[in-house]
């Protein structure tokens, strides 16, 4: 089982959305666009403040190793 850490490859900003991705074998475009949506119903700021606490808390990735 892989543990969560932020993506050093498939990174927009932190690389959450690309570690979640790599972690969960899901598209980290689909979850960024799920995140924009849930940041217009629900607001902006709380999701910004998600954001940068999992930014401190997730480890980032080992090296990036290309093929």
């Amino acid at each position: 089982m892989q543990t969560l850490h932020r993506s050093r490859a498939n990174r927009v900003l932190a690389g959450i959305f690309g570690g979640l991705g790599e972690t969960y074998r899901l598209d980290a475009n689909i979850l960024r666009i799920i995140f924009v949506l849930v940041a217009l119903t629900i607001g902006v700021v709380p999701l910004l403040i998600l954001y940068f606490v999992a930014w401190l808390l997730i480890p980032e990735g080992g090296p990036v190793t290309l093929m």
